[in-house]
């Protein structure tokens, strides 16, 4: 584990997916300047699972490998041995499996949980006859290529790719890397239910914290976040399975296996608003010269299109897409004003002005519009990727 508790401040807890460690999972997204204007108020620590962190030694022959449930049932005794009473997870892929499993296990450990390319579903008899099959033809490196990156992001995105093949391939142990691999190959179904207002909404078994599902538009797990279980098992969806009170589901366009790494500017945005709804609103002043009259007021001006927002005063705010710096050869384009996600950036403001021109940072107002907010964010995403497709008609 790298990182440690400050006091009282709220603690950040990270996991990674396989074939990465902290670093190759997280700094892009923690190095981000947006990013760094959320963690200076929290504690931040980051766990590398067994055998994965740099210059691991590897492992003994005849080690046992902990499974999925294992890894989970590690983490609240490193958090009483930190003092930490609470987190806020985010893990990717078999990262954001263990931080779902110890929220349904530990829910009062759990205080909200942002899970990206979670697979909540135990591998059927096609997926591990396919897995074997691939085994017999590719190594282990192209196999964990393929779980992190789409066929397109494979061919297209070479830089990226050279990248990260080379981190998987040379700096982590192959056979530590191998029996992480197979720890969430085998992992078990997570067991949740949606609940029901009414009927089970006390007994069933879910994930209670509010949670932000992200998947990019184009990674390899789309299908599985958002369509579920494979067609060969019961058709559910992992979104389903959750509370609907307290989960968004954010699809980020133009973005491939690993949005946090790709489009670490859009994430930030999203986890800002994110943690704005849990109550963190009156730690997250952005800009204090422009602060309006409730301080979580001022994150609104993050929205994810580049279309003018308005302060109490109505003075236009105009501003640079976080992620252009990223491609700066690529031109932005962007749907023109008069499309709907200009609409969405007033229709927010002037919601949001509305209920918390009264009201003190921290509101359950506030927070009821932070998740509305988050919610406008996946309609633009998913109105910008449209936007791009029909160009090329």
């Amino acid at each position: 584990m790298r990182g440690a508790a400050k006091g009282n401040r709220p603690t950040i807890l990270t996991y990674h997916d396989i074939g990465l460690n902290h670093k190759s999972c997280f700094n892009s997204l923690f190095n981000f300047e947006d990013m760094q204007e959320v963690t200076q108020h929290f504690s931040v620590l980051h766990v590398d699972a067994p055998g994965q962190q740099e210059n691991a030694p590897i492992f003994p022959t005849g080690y046992q490998y902990p499974s999925m449930d294992e890894l989970a049932e590690m983490l609240p005794s490193v958090m009483t041995q930190l003092h930490i009473k609470s987190v806020i997870g985010i893990g990717v892929g078999a990262g954001a499996y263990v931080l779902t499993k110890l929220a349904l296990n530990e829910p009062s450990l759990v205080e909200g949980l942002v899970l990206i390319n979670v697979d909540p579903c135990a591998k059927g008899w096609i997926d591990w006859a396919a897995s074997k099959l691939s085994g017999w033809t590719s190594n282990l490196v192209d196999i964990i290529m393929g779980h992190h990156f789409s066929t397109d992001e494979l061919t297209e995105n070479k830089e990226i790719i050279q990248t990260y093949r080379l981190h998987i391939s040379q700096d982590i142990p192959q056979d530590n890397l191998a029996m992480f691999y197979n720890s969430y190959s085998s992992r078990a179904e997570l067991q949740m239910e949606r609940p029901v207002s009414g009927l089970n909404e006390n007994t069933a078994t879910t994930v209670r914290c509010p949670t932000l599902l992200v998947v990019g538009d184009s990674s390899p797990a789309v299908d599985v976040v958002v369509s579920g279980c494979p067609v060969s098992m019961t058709t559910v969806e992992c979104n389903s399975r959750m509370n609907p009170t307290k989960t968004t589901l954010l699809k980020m366009a133009d973005c491939g296996g690993l949005p946090q790494v790709v489009q670490p500017g859009k994430l930030a945005e999203a986890f800002k608003y994110f943690v704005q709804g849990m109550g963190y609103s009156d730690m997250l002043v952005s800009h204090p010269a422009l602060l309006p009259l409730c301080s979580c007021f001022s994150l609104l001006f993050f929205s994810s299109s580049p279309s003018c927002c308005f302060t109490p005063h109505q003075q236009p705010i105009r501003y640079q897409d976080s992620n252009q710096n990223l491609n700066p050869s690529r031109p932005l384009h962007r749907p023109p004003p008069h499309m709907c996600v200009h609409a969405v950036d007033q229709l927010i403001t002037l919601t949001f002005f509305f209920l918390c021109s009264e009201r003190p940072a921290g509101c359950a107002a506030c927070q009821h519009i932070s998740l509305f907010t988050l919610s406008a964010l996946g309609l633009d995403s998913e109105l910008l990727l449209v936007s791009e497709r029909l160009k090329t008609l």
